[in-house]
């Protein structure tokens, strides 16, 4: 293979859209604009940076992970589909081949590679390094020659056409759809954040090898193909059509519409039980984008229906969801308490499609929504040992949590990692023309640049309820400063400004609205007192978890029975990861009295560390189920008065 050198000319990809969902996209990219005019609008990534918290923390372990990556062995299994290495260089022999999904004999070979162009594209946006920049452009410029060698109408990726080919004919195959999904997202993303214009041809010419293959299909071979997983190429098509304005792209978007499974929605039927949980949740993220662009009536019913059954129904105390990554019967969490419940794709698809929502209506209960999965969920997920990545959150009394490894792995919940811990900063602060919405308590900075007005968050949340907003530089007109007044606080709020206290009129589960004209150095100050409390099972109020404000405690468990750092009994089995074996030890016992009328008696907390409590009669020690790493943990309680 020879070496490819493309020099590029850096545009600042971060002038602020009319397209609200997408930060770091060039308003002049889209020629076709949403028809739906949005409630908040979003800001740019590069707006908000992330102060010293667990979550910068995080990201940063992301980086160094992302960068560690070799794009030789990351793009090995395309240049073998496109026979692309020289045999007398010996090129191929050398590379160090990934194992685990990423394996030349995984049929998803090729998925990891989009979701690592899209965290690349994230990191880019959210720090404007440009070693992430020049990385993604690297990998861009290799895809480009990939899809020209192979020569097969635009088509690209690490496998044969024949895949989709089994596809259509309704024979076995391992979601290639699924797959060509995240190749071509991160292609885009490279597009939108980082202004890479070869990869905009490269996703041209893919939308046109597809439009050509899928326009000869009979509507029960479309039927058939649907069938299989196919992630969120909806979306994907559609955004490329908002770019582009060529309605082929469009006519995709509306071919992977799934009227099977999206059609009883409209009807307010709950069809989940026994659907693969991330094959549903993204077509309705491609619904999402089709009512935007063309403001279709009815369309946001079919969202906002599933997104509240699956919140209300089918998702445990932490917000994620599903068993064996399927969706199990509403209403019967406590019936399924195994070590393989919430996928973290699954909630990051959830807070995608809640971040819509919320956009398009600013009720502040998606906003809560998002606070509990990012904390419970996302947070946790990430190894701070090694910046690995957990599968599952298991819900399973002793189980623990069962990392990825660097080069063996490659799950798909490892591949939407290399994004969630990229935009942390996306869901901290929203804006119309003259307010400022503060959904998230992250500490980090805000710089409006059109407004010239710029905020410093500063809190240890949840740690505690306390937070400062500190304005460094003022706008010259008033504007309001929403806060967000979460449902969770119980008990009596404090709020001063420069030192003045505020009365509040608002109750929880709103905004904390403030007008006024701000100068530097104003102050707010604010304090949500946070207490204990129990989430019981939708099924089974004696059985429940416990919180302290949004955050799930678990209660820790120890170590026996296991080395704390196994991977999935063998990673380069491809559905291992469903068949571990978490050897619960007997002895575990879940059960304890508590009265919930009077927890603080039952459940107290240790003193000199931050959120960590006793279980008094039992001697057991709980904290966030976010900071629980290579020990067995409960989170489900059998409670008795």
């Amino acid at each position: 293979m020879k070496k490819l050198l493309i020099i590029y000319v850096l545009v600042s990809p971060f002038v602020i859209n009319a397209q609200s969902h997408y930060p770091g996209q060039h308003a002049d990219k889209f020629t076709v604009p949403d028809q739906l005019k949005p409630a908040v609008y979003s800001f740019d990534l590069k707006d908000i940076k992330l102060l010293n918290s667990r979550f910068r923390d995080n990201m940063v372990r992301e980086q160094q992970w992302l960068l560690r990556i070799s794009t030789q062995s990351l793009l090995h299994s395309f240049y073998t589909n496109a026979g692309m290495y020289d045999a007398n260089e010996g090129g191929y022999d050398e590379i160090k081949k990934y194992a685990g999904w990423e394996s030349l004999d995984c049929e998803l070979r090729g998925h990891s590679t989009g979701h690592i162009l899209s965290g690349l594209a994230l990191m880019y946006a959210a720090t404007g390094d440009e070693v992430y920049k020049l990385k993604g452009d690297t990998i861009i410029a290799a895809l480009a020659a990939v899809q020209q060698t192979l020569n097969q109408d635009g088509y690209l990726s690490a496998f044969p056409q024949e895949f989709i080919n089994r596809n259509i004919r309704g024979e076995k195959v391992w979601a290639p759809w699924y797959t060509l999904h995240k190749i071509l997202a991160g292609i885009l993303d490279q597009y939108l954040y980082c202004s890479n214009r070869q990869a905009l041809s490269v996703a041209k010419g893919f939308s046109a090898w597809a439009f050509k293959k899928l326009q000869l299909l009979t509507q029960q071979q479309r039927a058939v193909m649907l069938r299989n997983e196919f992630g969120g190429i909806n979306e994907t098509f559609y955004n490329l059509y908002a770019i582009t304005g060529n309605r082929n792209d469009q006519w995709l978007g509306d071919f992977f519409y799934d009227n099977r499974m999206l059609d009883p929605l409209k009807n307010g039927i709950d069809n989940l039980k026994g659907t693969h949980a991330n094959t549903y949740i993204p077509k309705l993220l491609g619904v999402m984008r089709d009512y935007e662009i063309e403001n279709k009536a009815g369309q946001d019913t079919i969202t906002k229906f599933f997104w509240q059954t699956v919140v209300d129904h089918h998702s445990f105390a932490t917000g994620s969801n599903s068993d064996r990554e399927h969706f199990f019967e509403p209403d019967a969490i406590s019936q399924h308490l195994t070590g393989y419940t919430g996928e973290s794709c699954n909630v990051y698809n959830m807070l995608k499609l809640t971040r819509h929502l919320y956009i398009h209506s600013g009720d502040v209960k998606y906003a809560d929504y998002y606070e509990k999965a990012l904390f419970n969920h996302i947070l946790g997920q990430q190894d701070p040992a090694t910046g690995m990545i957990a599968y599952f959150l298991p819900m399973l009394p002793g189980a623990h949590k069962v990392y990825s490894t660097p080069d063996s792995s490659f799950w798909c919940c490892v591949g939407t990692g290399f994004e969630n811990h990229a935009k942390y900063g996306e869901g901290i602060y929203y804006h119309t023309n003259d307010a400022l919405f503060i959904n998230l308590f992250i500490p980090s900075t805000l710089n409006w640049e059109e407004k010239k007005f710029k905020l410093i968050q500063q809190t240890k949340f949840p740690e505690n309820g306390n937070m400062s907003f500190t304005v460094d530089e003022a706008p010259v007109s008033p504007i309001t400063i929403n806060i967000r007044y979460p449902s969770w606080v119980k008990a009596d709020v404090e709020i001063s400004i420069n030192g003045k206290s505020l009365k509040i009129k608002q109750p929880p589960g709103s905004y904390i609205a403030i007008n006024r004209s701000w100068k530097k150095d104003d102050r707010i100050e604010l304090r949500y007192p946070m207490q204990l409390h129990i989430v019981p099972a939708n099924d089974n109020p004696s059985i429940a978890a416990i919180a302290y404000g949004p955050v799930i405690l678990a209660g820790e468990m120890g170590t026996g029975s296991f080395s704390g750092r196994e991977p999935y009994s063998d990673p380069t089995k491809h559905n291992d990861y469903i068949t571990y074996n978490y050897t619960v030890p007997g002895n575990i016992d879940t059960t304890f009295t508590l009265d919930a009328k009077k927890i603080d008696n039952y459940i107290q907390p240790l003193q000199g560390r931050p959120l960590t409590f006793k279980i008094v009669n039992e001697n057991i020690i709980v904290k966030p189920l976010y900071d629980v790493h290579h020990e067995r943990y409960v989170v489900y309680w059998r409670l008795k008065k």
